[in-house]
């Protein structure tokens, strides 16, 4: 009897620790702009089981979503958070999950939104790898990816109109999350 005890024991141990080593990781670059680190891996932790279904392709988008944000709710209720709350953790859980879904349905999309960013973005990762603060960065590269689509697309000018107003060329998410990444992979 102490055996099973002890053998079951191990097994719901080895079980729990494998879960959490490999559970798939949040992309920092989908993650709200003003998330911070330690939101992020508060999110991880309560749904890295969720990211890894999403990522095997086990779940689509509505019912990861629905698990999670059922996930964090309780979460916050119970003061696991270190207080944060639902407002900002929903969202980083949410993105992450459109992301990853994305491109798992999208992988051609992803590949090469990156070969022409890495191009098209050249000057501005060189400038964050030299130090650029990455709020100007992330806002040049939005605007230079508008700009490949309509070269007399004024940022500025646009953003500063009422939305119903604005008249902004259409770019797939891909372009914005992939320019994410890279100038994040140049900042460190």
């Amino acid at each position: 009897m102490k055996k099973k005890i002890i053998t079951l024991t191990l097994i719901a141990a080895l079980s729990a620790s494998a879960t959490t080593a490999f559970a798939a990781p949040v992309p920092r670059e989908s993650a709200p702009m003003d998330a911070t680190e330690a939101q992020i891996q508060i999110t991880e932790n309560i749904i890295g089981d969720i990211l890894d279904e999403v990522q095997a392709g086990n779940l689509g988008y509505t019912l990861a979503a629905g698990y999670a944000n059922t996930k964090i709710r309780k979460a916050v209720m119970a003061n696991q958070t270190d207080g944060n709350g639902y407002g900002i953790l929903s969202p980083i859980a949410q993105n992450a999950i459109r992301i990853m879904r994305d491109r798992q349905l999208r992988p051609d999309a992803y590949a090469q939104a990156e070969e022409e960013l890495k191009v098209l973005l050249a000057d501005v990762i060189t400038a964050v790898q030299n130090g650029m603060d990455m709020d100007a960065a992330t806002k040049e590269a939005y605007a230079k990816i508008y700009q490949s689509v309509n070269p007399n697309f004024n940022y500025d000018e646009q953003f500063s109109l009422d939305t119903c107003y604005r008249d902004i060329p259409a770019v797939g998410m891909e372009k914005f999350t992939v320019a994410r990444k890279l100038l994040l992979e140049a900042q460190q």
